[in-house]
């Protein structure tokens, strides 16, 4: 099993949908929430008023809303009813969230989370062993190190546990426990153990790692499209040698918010296209924007985890002619999700419409099928195509 973001892991499931978080390795419901031009998160109204929506959907919305309703007007729990409704609807990413899991959301969509900043792998073995240590985070300061490992969390054994429950633990939930609250957590070094107890802070993710290959090929990974991710590859692509080739890397990239999908496609296109979407059956198009880089050599690098927004942001470099897409077939989540606040508030997500690429191709349950295989080694194979392309390096 891979390294795991503490951050972005689900904090539990509940009937009918998993709770998510966006990112990392999960599925991901209502990756595009908020993420649209002219939606905005939170909003009551699953779209703006400029347009009416079809009863398909408007159906859904409403029949979650009013199940609701009904459950608090007879004194039951509104969630629950809603979290049926949604369930019994038939929409593969539909959610309810309550109003701490959904302010948590928006946060961690914003690169935010709650946690004591360390990363996670559950070896063959079923120990659970620190990989990661985050600097300046409480796991930090209290001198815990990768390599130790984790043996208990409050109290509770992790041996044998998935690493998304072990994340869990750690986090804790989102109503209880906020940034300043307590976790102890149980390790042990060698022959040395001990107990720790941690105060959770509010962390900053790292969505975007740059590193330069020996022979100057410049790789930028991309974990997720949080607020800013942009940003920081156009600085990236800005700041590579000249003569780079260079690698995107999307793997395990379960997606975000879209804008900054679109943002992350204008480092490498001159306008143009992006992709197209609907919702409620209204039409629309998200473009680059102007000035990006199209002449130097790129490889967008994808496999199964990559999702939602990743998808999109490779469809357009693929269907452009911009990038040779390596890998395995990406995962096929071309939906897009809208909130509706809920009595209690607690929000629902439910699915509105679906993307396409620039040529036209559905995503949704297909995916996208790479140019080239990966092989045994992505990265030397996508090495290999860059020198094809023409990298002087």
């Amino acid at each position: 099993m891979s390294d795991r973001d503490p951050f972005c892991q689900p904090r539990r499931t509940r009937t009918g949908a998993a709770l998510t978080l966006v990112f990392v390795g999960v599925l991901v419901a209502g990756a595009a929430t908020g993420s649209l031009p002219g939606h905005e998160r939170g909003s009551a109204a699953a779209a703006p008023s400029s347009r009416t929506p079809l009863p398909a959907a408007a159906g859904r919305h409403e029949q979650v809303a009013r199940a609701a309703a009904e459950a608090a007007a007879s004194g039951k729990s509104p969630m629950e009813a809603a979290e049926r409704a949604v369930s019994r609807s038939g929409d593969r990413w539909g959610a309810v969230y309550s109003p701490g899991d959904y302010q948590e959301f928006q946060e961690a969509l914003d690169g935010q989370y709650t946690g004591v900043g360390l990363w996670a792998r559950r070896e063959r073995d079923g120990r659970i062993d620190v990989t990661k240590v985050r600097s300046g985070s409480p796991a930090a300061g209290a001198g815990v190190r990768a390599g130790d490992r984790l043996r208990s969390v409050d109290g509770r054994r992790v041996d044998g546990l998935p690493v998304t429950e072990v994340v869990s633990l750690l986090r804790g939930d989102a109503a209880d426990a906020p940034a300043g609250t307590a976790v102890t957590l149980g390790l042990e070094r060698g022959t040395r153990t001990w107990r720790e107890t941690l105060r959770r802070a509010r962390l900053s993710t790292d969505p975007v790692a740059v590193r330069r290959l020996a022979d100057g090929t410049t790789v930028i990974k991309v974990t997720a499209f949080t607020k800013g991710t942009g940003d920081e590859v156009r600085a990236a692509v800005r700041d590579s040698p000249a003569a780079s080739g260079i690698v995107l890397d999307l793997r395990g990239n379960s997606g975000g918010l879209v804008t900054e999908a679109v943002s992350t496609a204008s480092a490498f296109l001159d306008g143009g296209l992006v992709a197209t979407y609907d919702v409620d059956g209204e039409q629309r198009a998200l473009h680059a924007a102007p000035g990006g880089d199209t002449a130097r050599p790129l490889v967008a690098l994808v496999d199964g985890g990559t999702m939602s927004a990743a998808e999109l942001l490779t469809g357009a470099l693929q269907d452009r002619g911009r990038a040779v897409v390596v890998g395995s077939r990406t995962f096929g989540k071309g939906s897009v999700q809208m909130p509706t606040r809920l009595p209690g508030g607690s929000v629902a997500e439910l699915t509105v419409g679906h993307y396409r690429t620039p040529g036209g191709r559905g995503v949704d349950g297909r995916g996208i099928t790479p140019d080239l295989d990966a092989g045994g080694d992505a990265l030397a194979r996508a090495r290999t195509v860059l020198t094809g392309l023409g990298d002087p390096s």
